[in-house]
């Protein structure tokens, strides 16, 4: 699952490619971004954000789609291009891309650095005056908007937790493109962790009080701690977040 979520959110909404389009499951629930490369007769080649191609057969693939690729009569019975090199198998223990519980700060840099799930346009001497908090970002854009990051760590400077934010949003943006962000972030969260412990609908702007992180979603993480999803105002401005945490927090009522 977490494949699929890094997948999601690395290709994201945003085309790279001049080809790129939007991609759904044969049910419709799930969609993805990747620009088509070829076909043949079982299934169709599709070269991600990274530049790493994958295939997809036919039968995982929305009826649209499928006559969409059919109409592509250029490619078909091609052989797709082999990988560059093999996709490495996920972190078990990992909570957000490659990050675990218990990094170093230093660790955690040379895996931000290495990322291709999130960037900085900030070099290597402005970052170590600045330190890395609210510096990186999402490549792609969640629901039409970018999460920064920003994190916590120990006494002992080990990493306990991991902030995904969106920059703060007026009271218009909160119905409509704040809820998209969340809804996204609901399925992706989902492929990354599965099934949470606790679900609840968007809250309402007039429940979000300043300052205040208003959990919707909780998931128990197979590193031990967990994962929260919800909405936050900061300065009267609105953030979706999601908090990866060391804690181990129980289910609540959520409104």
């Amino acid at each position: 699952m977490r494949s699929l979520f890094l997948t999601l959110l690395i290709t994201g909404t945003v085309p790279l490619f001049a080809e790129s389009r939007t991609w759904k499951s044969a049910d419709g629930t799930n969609s993805f971004s990747g620009e088509y490369v070829s076909h043949n007769d079982q299934q169709v080649t599709i070269r991600r954000e990274d530049g790493k191609m994958f295939t997809v057969d036919y039968a995982k693939l929305h009826a649209a789609d499928k006559t969409w690729v059919s109409s592509q009569t250029a490619n078909v019975g091609q052989k797709p291009p082999a990988a560059a090199e093999p996709t490495p198998a996920p972190d078990p223990k990992a909570i957000f891309d490659t990050l675990c519980f218990g990094d170093s700060i230093e660790t955690v840099k040379k895996k931000l650095k290495e990322s291709k799930a999130v960037q900085t346009d900030l070099d290597d001497t402005y970052l170590g005056r600045t330190g890395i908090n609210g510096v990186y970002r999402t490549r792609q854009k969640i629901g039409g908007l970018h999460c920064e990051l920003f994190f916590d760590w120990s006494p002992t400077d080990t990493l306990t937790e991991v902030v995904l934010q969106t920059q703060g949003q007026t009271s218009e943006a909160y119905p409509t493109q704040l809820k998209e962000t969340w809804a996204q972030l609901v399925e992706l969260m989902g492929a990354l962790h599965g099934k949470p412990v606790q679900a609840g609908a968007y809250p309402g702007i007039k429940q979000v009080k300043d300052d205040m992180f208003l959990p919707s979603h909780l998931w128990k993480l197979q590193s031990g701690g967990s994962g929260l999803l919800g909405v936050s105002m900061h300065g009267g401005t609105y953030l979706v977040v999601v908090r990866f945490t060391k804690e181990k927090v129980e289910p609540a009522r959520f409104p």
